[in-house]
């Protein structure tokens, strides 16, 4: 008698097991599903977004030149060309308002009406435009974002892509900072960041600003800030 109720006991237990074994395939099969449903959807809603890069200057407008003969027109279409195949790898939208050497008007004030009009005209998460800063002490050094004051969205765009550019130097002290002067970010009536790679006057970061590699890096940064605002 008790080898039968061992018996049958083994076979509910086998039973038993072979359920739960069935019950987590099936959950795990759905887990599967609803991943590659979510993915799906995540490249759709890239897909509908669209992130504006300026390449600043371009042209006759060279920009700040930097202490080792570096033009910051230059650097900024690197720059802002090597964001522009990061984002379009990860299905984000992308309109430049340059891709080559050139600038979009006459005068330097027609070319800021140029781009800001190209900024509104394509309803865009975020535009951003890509700068190199300058200073009359040599030793200064380090990226910053710029934003509106009156733009919370500017604001917290440029925080997310700061944050990334300060893993890249992690002695950078400096800080997202609000600004209400600048044409683009006065004249845009969508979120605008300036983001300013590091200094031209410093010789150090001319030189890397120079580095295809380092200007890899930096569009990296920049790209990854992008993508944490905008999803």
């Amino acid at each position: 008698m008790r080898k039968k109720l061992a018996a049958v006991a083994a076979i509910f237990a086998l039973a038993a097991l072979v359920w739960v074994c069935h019950s987590l395939g099936l959950l795990l099969e759905r887990t599967i599903i609803k991943e590659n449903e979510i993915k799906e959807t995540s490249k759709l809603t890239r897909g509908g977004v669209t992130v504006i890069i300026d390449p600043g200057h371009g042209g006759i407008d060279a920009g700040k030149m930097g202490v080792n003969g570096a033009e910051e027109k230059e650097i900024n279409l690197r720059i802002a060309m090597k964001i522009k195949t990061i984002l379009d790898e990860e299905g984000v939208s992308t309109v430049m308002t340059r891709t080559s050497d050139e600038r979009l008007a006459g005068s330097q004030v027609d070319d800021l009406k140029a781009r800001v009009d190209i900024m509104n005209s394509q309803d865009p998460a975020l535009v951003v435009s890509i700068h190199q800063n300058s200073y009359r002490d040599a030793g200064v050094s380090g990226a910053q974002v710029f934003y509106h004051s009156d733009s919370e969205e500017g604001e917290e765009a440029a925080r997310m892509i700061q944050e990334q550019l300060n893993k890249v130097n992690p002695g950078n002290t400096k800080e997202i900072k609000e600004n209400d002067t600048y044409y683009i970010l006065k004249n845009t009536e969508v979120p605008v960041v300036i983001v300013e790679c590091g200094f031209l006057s410093n010789f150090e970061e001319a030189e890397r600003l120079s580095d295809e590699g380092y200007q890899e890096t930096v569009a990296e940064a920049v790209a990854e800030g992008i993508k944490m605002f905008c999803f």
